[in-house]
Order: C-alpha cells, then structure tokens, then sequence
C-alpha cells in the first residue's frame, strides 16, 4: 500500500481516520494519475474537507467542507495559495480557539485573515520543531 509507505509525517501524528483518508484517497489518485505531486495534492485536499491543522497535527473540524477558496475552487489550473491546513472557512471564534492553543500572541487584536496567517505561522514552527526533535 503506497500510501501507508509516503504517508506525511503531520498524519502521522493525526487521529487514524485522517491517516485512513489520506492513504485511500494517496491509493486511488495514484492510480488514476500515478506517483507524484498531484496524487499528494488530491489526498491533502480529502483532509482538508474533514480535518484542519493544528500545531504538528491534524484534529477533526466541526463541519466538512472546503478549508479555503482554493480548496472550494478546485483544480491546479486554477491555482491559488491555500491557507496550508488551516480551515479559514471558520468562524473568528474558531480561529481564536485555534490561536490560544498555539498561544499565539496579540490573538486578540487580529483580523480573521490575520489569524489565518497566524495559525498557519504558528502549524509551521510545531511541524518545524516536531521533525527536528524526531532527528
């Protein structure tokens, strides 16, 4: 199972139903467009419909649904940046949430599309720091 073998190292820190998605969805893209970016790109995309990151991992989001207007638009074509994991469909209490968990400062005074960024900051340096402790 070719999935299982690349499976991303943010999975597998993440609950076994976001690792199970990813590697079915990894499998089947595969097969339709063989090894590569866009088989990785299709996974992440099934992810994101159901969890968001959070630090170095991925938890469950409230509802399904697109993370952001990238992954709503769809198709690499039609590329666009992403809020990397981060689902910025949320509401700002949601992402408040998210940023006191990451303690992110100043969380307070920002805009939603600020802490989006923040967030996405603050996954970055926990992914960062969770691959450098593993070494």
């Amino acid at each position: 199972m070719p999935g299982r073998e690349v499976l991303p190292s943010t999975l597998r820190r993440s609950p076994d139903k976001a690792q199970r998605t990813w590697e079915k969805t990894h499998d089947s893209a595969v097969e339709t467009y063989g090894e590569g970016e866009r088989a990785h790109r299709t996974a992440f995309a099934a992810v994101k419909h159901e969890f968001e990151k959070v630090g170095d991992h991925w938890e469950p989001k409230g509802r399904k649904g697109p993370s952001d207007r990238q992954a709503a638009g769809g198709g690499p074509e039609r590329r666009a940046p992403t809020a990397g994991g981060v689902d910025a469909n949320a509401t700002k209490e949601h992402l408040m949430g998210v940023a006191r968990k990451l303690d992110v400062r100043g969380r307070s005074r920002m805009t939603k599309p600020e802490l989006v960024k923040a967030i996405e900051k603050a996954n970055d340096r926990s992914t960062r720091k969770a691959r450098d402790e593993r070494r």
